[in-house]
């Protein structure tokens, strides 16, 4: 084989690498977090697929037509793509229950900063998001997420696309990050529920009683209690839900 032809089937397998890996970390929690400028990430992408290349079964061997190496790499892009949105639906579980928490206990401020990863982040999401993304690195669950990628050649060949299954798994994803977010929401439905039932209470016996300006100082010191209390728990339980569905992943 002529030393041209090498090199550029070569620089090809790695632009079909780059394709999927590369779609993946645009969206891949702890990897596509928006604070990381774009151009970290776009140098961290192109470093990590040089250096994952020879452990994937992508071949250097370039197609002689053009339409097919369109195709390859749009399927390429559309599997990693999958892979990065499926990710970050289940990261979104955070950014649900911190809503959900924010609401019930007064925390929720529409002026408040958002430096989250979704737009209208509450400051309770916020924190939940920024503290689940330093525990993906403490807990070495982003080595994990390197060896789901490439898990991922093993499930969708390169090249090769199955539309079904991976409209199943997206919907699997989703209902899991609603399952993860109510799981995480529930001690604060359930103190909000047992707090406006007792000032409702409160009310009916005294009427008189300034019921908005005593219940909200109550919910928001219970909230922040609990979210302190809860915190630990909360992380502990996302970051083993998250590498069960990164295991689950050779399916």
């Amino acid at each position: 084989m002529p030393l041209d032809t090498f090199i550029s089937s070569l620089f090809f397998s790695y632009l079909v690498v780059f394709a999927r890996l590369g779609s993946a970390l645009i969206f891949m929690p702890a990897f596509g977090e928006v604070q990381i400028p774009v151009r970290a990430r776009l140098s961290f992408a192109v470093v990590l697929c040089a250096a994952l290349l020879p452990m994937t079964p992508v071949q250097a061997v370039m197609p002689t037509a053009p339409v097919a190496v369109l195709l390859l790499l749009a399927v390429e892009i559309t599997i990693g793509l999958w892979i990065g949105l499926s990710a970050r639906i289940i990261l979104s579980a955070l950014q649900f229950a911190g809503f959900q928490a924010g609401q019930v206990s007064g925390l929720a401020n529409a002026f408040g900063p958002s430096f989250g990863s979704f737009e209208g982040a509450t400051m309770v999401a916020t924190l939940m998001l920024i503290s689940a993304v330093a525990m993906i690195f403490v807990t070495d669950t982003h080595h994990i997420i390197l060896r789901a990628l490439l898990s991922s050649y093993v499930i969708f060949p390169p090249g090769q696309i199955m539309m079904a299954d991976m409209t199943d798994q997206i919907l699997r994803a989703a209902g899991q990050s609603l399952y993860i977010g109510t799981a995480i929401a529930a001690p604060f439905f359930i103190m909000g529920v047992v707090l406006n039932l007792g000032m409702g209470l409160a009310n009916r016996v005294m009427p008189q009683l300034p019921v908005f300006f005593v219940a909200a100082p109550l919910l928001i010191g219970a909230g922040l209690l609990i979210l302190a209390v809860s915190m630990p728990t909360i992380l502990d339980f996302y970051i083993s839900e998250f590498r069960a569905w990164l295991g689950g992943f050779k399916f």
